[in-house]
């Protein structure tokens, strides 16, 4: 098997350049400026995972130096989370920026992923060396929440704030690699694969390659086995049966989503949380519906037995019309 074929295949069809990206419109306007000056400021890439945060960095520094990208050489790609330390900004992080650039590139570029996991003494020591070696190396930070890294660091960059992709726009992809490794993906299989990606392209494209390890057609059922989520139809009558006030019913569902599909109680409380939204109930009611999920994720976090908050979530849904105080 060649090298090829056993990539990953959120490596595989990892975008090489910026006009390979998808979404993203305005910012990769923005980065393509930067490359046709050869010339760019401090970064901070921000946003949700698998929103092309990494992809655009990389292809970023593929466009501006073309065959000048040498990692380790031209650039340094490190992830924050492995080492979170005040030592890896001091020697690490140093080293390469203090170095001089190779002979026509105009400055190194260190990426930082994950850097809102850097303690507060780390994002100190890295706010200095951004000062003290600018001539030499610019640095593109990448986080999830930029309110995590310190103000010091946020007024020395350039933000750049990316959105959760499209269905269409994650569709359009999927496409692709569905057609160059030849499978195919039935209807309700793309909306399961869009569905328990919820926005990530990345995590989407690793699910249907596990998905493919089974066969060459990609289901609703395979993606939901595969994914170890509990289908959303099922998850809205056990809360419909809730709510109707048959708590037998929801319950015995409930014990199905426990016995067949192994999953934490928190888990089903996310994934009902995110079906209130599709529930055919007013507004009011999907508000205490939420305050209640609230509440239940939180006794769940704080260690509570599963089976018996849970049971306690469905029984307090069945109660809702009937004594509204019980909110409270």
């Amino acid at each position: 098997m060649s090298n090829q074929s056993q990539q990953p295949w959120v490596e595989k069809y990892r975008p090489r350049h910026l006009d390979d990206v998808v979404g993203q419109t305005e910012i990769l306007k923005r980065l393509k400026v930067f490359v046709n000056d050869s010339s760019m400021p401090h970064l901070m890439f921000a946003g949700p995972a698998g929103t092309g945060k990494t992809t655009c960095a990389l292809a970023l520094i593929r466009d501006m130096f073309k065959g000048k990208m040498k990692r380790n050489i031209s650039y340094l790609e490190l992830n924050a989370s492995d080492a979170r330390g005040i030592d890896v900004i001091r020697t690490d992080v140093k080293d390469f920026a203090k170095s001089k650039p190779p002979e026509g590139v105009p400055f190194k570029i260190l990426i930082l992923d994950e850097a809102d996991s850097t303690t507060a003494a780390a994002q100190q020591a890295l706010r200095r060396t951004m000062e003290k070696y600018t001539a030499n190396c610019r640095f593109i930070l990448i986080c999830n929440y930029s309110n995590k890294i310190i103000l010091p660091i946020q007024s020395r960059t350039s933000m750049f704030r990316f959105s959760t992709l499209s269905e269409n726009e994650i569709k359009g992809r999927i496409k692709q690699v569905v057609k160059h490794e030849g499978l195919k993906i039935q209807p309700d299989g793309m909306d399961a694969l869009i569905y328990v990606s919820n926005g990530d392209l990345r995590r989407a494209i690793n699910y249907l390659q596990a998905c493919s390890s089974i066969g060459d057609v990609v289901s609703e059922e395979i993606v939901y086995q595969i994914t170890g989520k509990i289908n959303p139809q099922e998850i809205r009558i056990l809360m419909k049966a809730a709510l109707a006030q048959q708590f037998m019913i929801a319950k015995r569902k409930l014990d199905e989503f426990f016995n067949s599909y192994g999953l934490s109680g928190r888990n089903i409380v996310r994934q009902m949380h995110q079906e209130t939204f599709n529930l055919d109930v007013d507004e009011r009611t999907k508000m205490d519906i939420i305050k209640i999920l609230a509440e239940y994720e939180y006794r769940l976090s704080q260690g509570a037995t599963e089976e018996i908050q849970l049971n306690a979530l469905i029984g307090k849904m069945a109660i809702m019309d009937s004594n509204p105080k019980d909110l409270k």
